[in-house]
């Protein structure tokens, strides 16, 4: 475990009253401003954050470390700034905790900058809107949900769908098309995903160019509703120092309403909707509401969003959606017939999926390939029950090009290459709009199913990464 170095400070602000658990009860001297760093010198120090003013001389905080060891009576300082990381050029390529501190066994970064990790969102005469598609060559999304340059996309799926592979698969994309920085939050995440991502992104050259933030599943709720906000804070720096692209990955957006949850029952909150916090909406307004492209650089956001029970109706997954620009629906319906990626097309959504942003043919085909797609949807069950013999001539040549199309929007990836045994893929949209004409157009009638599916480009436009 790395040491910890929180601002060394003198200024006395009371005694623990009460630990209950990461709740820690303060008798102050005066009332430090909420969200706050107060330092508690145990054997190490141990921070906490201000959460609460309770009376004019008691309040309670959350400890971001363990509060084994803290006893009534201790001595709390005043660190005298909220919680802030150091920023500097040297953290690419590190994987750091929520404090700025390494989690990879090198040294520290040397930096005399220090950036609080809740800060308000640039003034909006700064901002400026995000109209750009982001190729990422994953046919499925490039085709039907087109990722935003600058904007935020929601991955959303419940328990393994593949919604941590596709996220790799797009920053993979990403780094070799685009030539950004990438900065990884990982929000609640198992250590064994955190060692498997940073093996993957040294092993494919892309961690030099990348930040990764980590709050573990077993530390502070505190540490795992921040890290996000840490993770954010590298990212704007990038934007507005490197003045480049970023792209912002979080997995898991649902563990940061999570941690808040825990921690809104650990202050005592009345729980509202579904048992969620009462704070629910203003939590993530104030993380997504950061997420912005201005002047200097543009932060293009990616976030997996964990569907508890596969309900897209549950409170914290319509929270989330509010602020999205491109909505992927993974689905389990789509896995279980093994369509990889298991977007569902009818379900999933973009705020760029318009005639004037896209061009008038991309969006004609777009269009196209989701009404028969819709139509196959819609005459399943009279296949299953009476058999594709009974519809008409029309009809059955929109199913057979549909069943078709579906498996064409299948694709391999290569951050699996090594497990699937089947080499990773890239097209590019000018391809996957000419084989989509080809199949509307009946040019791929004689194909059989099984020729289209796991395929890069069926013309001459396929790439192997």
């Amino acid at each position: 475990m790395p040491e910890r170095d929180p601002v060394t400070t003198t200024t006395l602000i009371g005694k623990v009253d009460a630990v209950h658990g990461p709740v820690v009860d303060i008798c102050t001297q005066y009332l430090p401003p909420l969200n706050q760093a107060l330092i508690v010198h145990d054997h190490e120090p141990v921070l906490l954050e201000v959460f609460q003013h309770l009376n004019p001389t008691r309040i309670r905080a959350i400890a971001l470390h363990s509060t084994a060891g803290l006893s009534r009576g201790m001595p709390v300082f005043d660190s005298g700034a909220p919680l802030h990381v150091p920023v500097a050029p040297d953290c690419l390529g590190r994987m750091l905790n929520v404090f700025g501190e390494p989690l990879d066994k090198m040294p520290a970064f040397e930096s005399t900058d220090y950036r609080n990790i809740l800060a308000q969102p640039p003034a909006l005469t700064e901002t400026v809107p995000a109209k750009e598609i982001l190729a990422t060559g994953i046919k499925v999304i490039d085709l039907l949900c087109p990722f935003v340059k600058g904007g935020k996309t929601g991955l959303f799926g419940g328990a393994g769908v593949g919604k941590t592979v596709l996220m790799m698969e797009f920053m993979h994309a990403v780094s070799s098309l685009h030539q950004g920085v990438s900065v990884f939050a990982g929000v609640g995440e198992r250590m064994r995903e955190g060692h498997e991502l940073w093996h993957e992104m040294k092993d494919s050259g892309v961690l030099p160019r990348s930040v990764l933030v980590y709050g573990q599943m077993d530390e502070s709720p505190g540490v795992r509703f921040h890290v996000g906000f840490t993770a954010l804070t590298y990212a704007e720096y990038l934007r507005d120092s490197l003045q480049s692209e970023v792209l912002f990955l979080m997995d898991n957006m649902f563990r940061f309403v999570q941690a808040g949850s825990e921690i809104s029952g650990l202050l005592g909150r009345m729980p509202a909707t579904v048992g969620y916090q009462p704070t629910l909406v203003t939590e993530v307004a104030s993380l997504e509401e950061r997420i912005l492209s201005t002047r200097h650089g543009a932060i293009t956001s990616v976030q997996a969003v964990y569907v508890p029970a596969d309900d897209m109706s549950d409170p914290a997954v319509s929270a989330i959606m509010n602020h999205l620009d491109t909505k992927v629906i993974l689905s389990r319906q789509q896995a279980a017939k093994g369509i990889y990626p298991s977007v569902d097309p009818l379900k999933s959504s973009s705020r760029l999926l318009d005639r004037h942003l896209l061009g008038a043919r991309h969006y004609s085909v777009a269009m196209a390939v989701r009404e028969h797609l819709a139509r196959y949807r819609e005459l399943e069950d009279i296949i299953t029950i009476l058999g594709i013999e009974e519809l008409s001539t029309e009809d059955r040549q929109i199913v057979q090009r549909a069943r078709k199309l579906e498996r064409y929007l299948t694709q391999p990836f290569a951050v699996v290459a090594d497990h699937t045994g089947i080499p990773g893929t890239s097209v590019e949209l000018e391809d996957l709009l000419n084989d989509c004409e080809g199949f509307l157009d009946g040019r791929f009638d004689q194909l059989d199913e099984a020729d289209c599916y796991m395929k890069g480009s069926l013309t001459k436009g396929t790439l192997s990464q």
